[in-house]
């Protein structure tokens, strides 16, 4: 996971949470198992819907898809530390509330953060939920502790529409007439190698980049709250990114 611009010191903790889950592929799932009520935690792989509501792609003979049959409620823990260093002084995000199926949108959603998925997507078994989320603790380093509120956690749906409605057209645009800047975002902003790089999503906080089975989040300053503001949130980033190419 990429971890550009996650927690940059000006976001407020629920938006840092959000920017994290965005640019998260996998995390904790913690479920009540239907007999006897034990806790159990999963490995599930994650997306998110455009206002940033967990996403899960999950087959109905999982042990924690029966046990969301018998009682709604979870946890998602996303994990931010990296590989390398003190685990526990990276930032580390908690969110709860009850899992429901989601709504059309999931499927492109998820698939663009998970290309391979498209292999079992349709599978009867399976089917997309989201995670309603009620609320969230995020933990930072060392006295960086925080509790927040759902509202804290979302995008407001109604002031961020414009953006969800407009995410094909932005995509199939910088796909088909900026694929260079789409190649620069991924290499020089996000220090990948160079490849086939395509946009397969974007939302108010950021986009998707996949070459492959690779992917990378590249992340907005700030949520964009129209298609216009997504647009000047683009072309910064690529101004940003010829900048750091060497002088012919």
């Amino acid at each position: 996971m990429s971890s550009q611009s996650i927690d940059d010191g000006t976001r407020s903790p629920g938006a840092s949470a959000r920017y994290l889950l965005r640019a998260a592929r996998k995390g904790a799932l913690g479920t009540l198992q239907a007999e006897g009520g034990a806790p159990l935690v999963t490995l599930v792989t994650v997306a998110t819907d455009p206002v940033g509501a967990p996403l899960l792609l999950m087959s109905n003979l999982a042990w924690h898809t029966r046990n969301l049959k018998a009682d709604t409620r979870a946890s998602l823990l996303i994990d931010g530390t990296g590989p390398n260093g003190d685990p526990l002084q990276g930032i580390r995000v908690s969110l709860w509330g009850r899992v429901a199926a989601a709504g059309e949108d999931a499927r492109a959603r998820f698939l663009a953060r998970h290309p391979e998925a498209s292999f079992y997507a349709d599978f009867k078994d399976f089917a997309f939920y989201r995670l309603e989320v009620e609320g969230g603790h995020s933990v930072a380093g060392f006295g960086r502790i925080v509790t927040f509120a759902a509202q804290d956690f979302l995008l407001n749906q109604a002031q961020f529409s414009d953006v969800a409605a407009a995410e094909g057209r932005i995509v199939e645009h910088m796909n088909d007439d900026h694929a260079d800047a789409v190649a620069l975002y991924a290499t020089k902003l996000l220090g990948a190698p160079a490849g086939a790089w395509r946009m397969s999503a974007v939302d108010p906080d950021g986009c998707d980049l996949v070459n492959g089975r690779d992917v990378l989040r590249l992340a907005f300053d700030e949520p964009a709250r129209t298609a216009e503001e997504v647009r000047k949130a683009l072309v910064a980033l690529v101004k940003k990114a010829r900048a750091m190419e060497p002088a012919a």
